[in-house]
């Protein structure tokens, strides 16, 4: 029972719940920067160079003659370099996106006002009489 316990005070820890819920939204969040990468800008990106696709740019290791990845890999095996460069590119875009978003919020936390600071403590009555004390014997 005791390893049973110590499971449990270990699984309600407010340090273990907040990781789960940070990786839980990091999954979400990534799948929508994902989203956001492939469906907005890499089509955006594909215009700007002239419907440019890189994942079909691949070496035959095998003497293979086809024109697309996937007939190539069916005859056997290739380098895919394209795909790499597609991944590259991806990964590119989505650390920028995210350096933007991080930056932003950082700007927000920067501008929001911050509590005024704390009012001084009450000097406390017996070092006021012995500044009194002071006071008098220097007269």
């Amino acid at each position: 029972m005791a390893f049973v316990n110590e499971f449990k005070e270990f699984a309600t820890k407010g340090n273990v719940v907040d990781l789960a819920v940070g990786v839980i939204i990091g999954g979400a969040f990534g799948k929508i920067v994902g989203s956001l990468v492939s469906d907005v800008i890499m089509p955006l990106v594909s215009t700007i160079f002239g419907g440019l696709d890189f994942s079909n740019y691949f070496l035959p290791l095998a003497g293979q003659t086809a024109s697309t990845l996937a007939e190539a890999q069916k005859a056997g095996a290739v380098l895919a370099y394209g795909n790499f460069v597609t991944v590259g590119l991806n990964f590119i875009i989505l650390a920028f996106i995210i350096f933007i978003m991080v930056r932003q919020i950082n700007r927000l936390k920067r501008e929001t006002p911050a509590a005024p600071p704390p009012a001084p403590a009450p000097t406390p009555e017996d070092v006021v009489l012995l500044r009194e004390i002071r006071d008098a014997l220097k007269k």
